[in-house]
């Protein structure tokens, strides 16, 4: 969901590439409301704990004894997004890589190479389901948008249009031979239909409960739902 309340571009480039923020830009990007380097952290701890408060005022007012202004590196990707604004205006995943090749060419571009090389070992169809679900996700509400997450999860853990996330982890993980075998192994051979197939809605009772007060939190066990036999 964190990802929608950023600048469309942002949040599908971050999505789609896996690129990681320090604190700085965190703060920058509006998805942190303060930056406390690592060598504070334990006196913040402190601080806190010797508060004996919950009460937000306090606390928030420990959290900025210890803050700074993170400085943004000019080589930060957030300050490409003229870039990538550019490559996600397109459609589709096949023309954001076209997008960023011809970027990549243009001189001072070489930051680029490095986030090519990543969607291009990436599975083909994670990244259509990736794309999909954060353009989706902008017209959801919040209820909306978690039992659309809540299908996606287990239709992928379910392997119901590809077991890549399993192929992922095998060669990741298991064999770690950093040499997966996606299935199917191409963006031109991804079915758009089977997409949409991982997006649909669930039978009634396989629906994710969203809970709207705490009469209605489920306090059963896994094993006694309907998705011990999904």
């Amino acid at each position: 969901m964190w990802l929608i309340s950023l600048s469309a571009s942002l949040g599908e480039f971050l999505g789609l590439t896996g690129a990681r923020l320090n604190g700085a830009e965190l703060v920058a990007a509006g998805l942190a409301t303060h930056f406390v380097p690592s060598e504070k952290m334990a006196e913040l701890e402190k601080r806190l704990i010797g508060l004996n408060s919950g009460e937000e005022n306090a606390v928030k007012s420990a959290i900025e004894e210890f803050s700074v202004n993170g400085q943004i590196d000019e080589n930060s990707v957030l300050n490409k997004k003229t870039i990538i604004d550019e490559c996600f205006s397109k459609d589709s995943v096949e023309e954001i890589i076209t997008s960023f090749e011809a970027e990549a060419s243009k001189e001072g571009n070489g930051w680029i190479v490095a986030f090519l090389k990543g969607l291009k070992r990436s599975s083909p169809t994670a990244l259509k389901i990736t794309l999909q679900s954060i353009r989706e996700a902008r017209k959801g509400t919040l209820s909306e948008c978690l039992k659309k997450e809540f299908r996606i999860t287990m239709n992928i853990l379910r392997s119901v249009i590809s077991p890549d996330v399993y192929e992922g982890i095998r060669a990741v993980t298991i064999n770690k031979d950093n040499a997966p075998k996606w299935d199917p192994p191409t963006l031109g051979s991804v079915d758009a239909a089977k997409v949409d197939q991982v997006f649909q809605p669930f039978e009634q009772d396989f629906e994710l409960k969203i809970p709207t007060g705490d009469e209605s939190r489920w306090e059963g066990k896994y094993e006694d739902s309907p998705y011990a036999t999904f």
